[in-house]
């Protein structure tokens, strides 16, 4: 059996969101959960010149199998709907959660690496822009099995409604079928 990685943290601030965490997620293997309060039709590089919606990034991945479940607590834009629309395997596979409470910022990377922290799935929070309308955001990026774990049970406990009984924000959930 292979020796676990060493235990690592890193502080992740401003334009290291994009770079060291949101392209991440090209790597993930079998599982990538994402929490945030806010998402929009946020854009990532491909190759020098080419852009594409993030949420085209989603599609490849549950395309190659991949399960990606998805909290937010509100409904995107007109934009991202319409991108949403242009990714069949969206439909079909991104498993998605609207929680009008959910505040925290969390990427889990096959349960194994986490990012903890403020930005959202915006681009001026977690995506591609330009030096001087980007949000100062900060973060922990972390593989510690404490923190990860943490971080996977609080989501997981979202998830599956834990809290559902006792919100008094129900009547502004979309997804009441819990």
């Amino acid at each position: 059996m292979a020796p676990a990685p060493p235990i690592f943290h890193r502080y992740i601030r401003d334009e290291e969101h994009y770079s060291d965490v949101l392209l991440k997620v090209r790597e993930v293997e079998s599982t990538l959960w994402i929490g945030t309060a806010d998402i929009k039709d946020l854009f990532v590089m491909r190759g020098e010149k080419h852009s594409r919606p993030f949420l085209g990034e989603l599609a490849d991945l549950i395309t190659r199998g991949i399960n990606v479940r998805l909290i937010h607590a509100k409904e995107p834009g007109p934009r991202f709907r319409t991108d949403f629309d242009r990714y069949p395997a969206l439909m079909e596979g991104l498993e998605r959660v609207l929680c009008p409470r959910v505040h925290f910022k969390l990427l889990i990377f096959d349960l194994r690496e986490a990012y903890i922290g403020s930005a959202n799935l915006t681009g001026a929070g977690i995506g591609m822009k330009s030096d001087g309308t980007r949000n100062f955001e900060a973060g922990v990026w972390t593989n510690d099995p404490e923190l990860v774990d943490s971080a996977a049970a609080h989501f997981d406990s979202v998830w599956i409604g834990d809290a559902c009984d006792t919100c008094r924000r129900k009547a502004y959930c979309g997804d009441a079928v819990r």
